[in-house]
């Protein structure tokens, strides 16, 4: 009876707690964000039409030319052949990581060095104009799912993008400038174009 007398509080204030915690607390957070800021709560998804077509935390992997490009995602996945094996799957939200390699890592070192070789070869125009290219096209973030670039980046790819699509450069240049977010009260964060975003714009561009 002694030992029973000297687990029941413990019990009940584990059950109280595990029902506030695990239960009343996420539930009423849930409801309450569902309400100020349902957009936020669902996922901040995108949305084309009735079409969900993203998330504007997530990024994804453009690769035609006719598009901005994002980040280089690290991010992988277990091959479809051979599942005891894993490949790269670019922006598996499954799978967010890093490299993880340092900055003396032989393979960072060749993993840049190609996606240097690729980002000149995909922009020649840019390239031949001399201007640098921006970190973030040829390394990766920290979680691999970055839906950003900066606004450098972007802007660097506008002269492929004004050549495959035909249309002025000029224009695609102003709405580089009009999808920029500028930091929170100007200092909070750092300029960014959502390039999900960025890509509906410049299709709505044809519409």
């Amino acid at each position: 009876m002694t030992l029973i007398r000297q687990l029941r509080p413990a019990l009940v204030i584990f059950g109280l707690l595990s029902l506030l915690t695990g239960f009343l607390y996420p539930l009423s957070m849930t409801a309450i964000s569902s309400v100020l800021m349902p957009n936020k709560a669902a996922g901040s998804l995108i949305h084309d039409g009735k079409r969900t077509v993203g998330s504007v935390l997530i990024g994804q992997n453009f690769t035609q030319s006719r598009y901005f490009h994002g980040r280089p995602s690290a991010t992988i996945g277990a091959d479809p052949a051979d599942p005891t094996k894993s490949v790269p799957t670019p922006y598996n939200a499954a799978a967010s990581m890093a490299s993880n390699a340092s900055p003396t890592s032989k393979a960072l070192v060749e993993r840049v060095a190609a996606a240097l070789t690729q980002v000149r070869a995909e922009n020649p125009e840019a390239v031949a104009a001399d201007w640098p290219i921006p970190m973030d096209l040829v390394t990766t973030s920290a979680s691999g799912l970055d839906p950003d670039i900066s606004p450098q980046a972007a802007f660097f790819q506008v002269k492929r993008i004004a050549r495959v699509r035909n249309i002025p450069e000029e224009t695609v240049r102003q709405l580089v400038e009009h999808m920029i977010t500028h930091p929170l009260m100007g200092w909070l964060g750092e300029p960014h174009v959502n390039v999900l975003e960025l890509n509906m714009a410049l299709d709505a561009l044809h519409r």
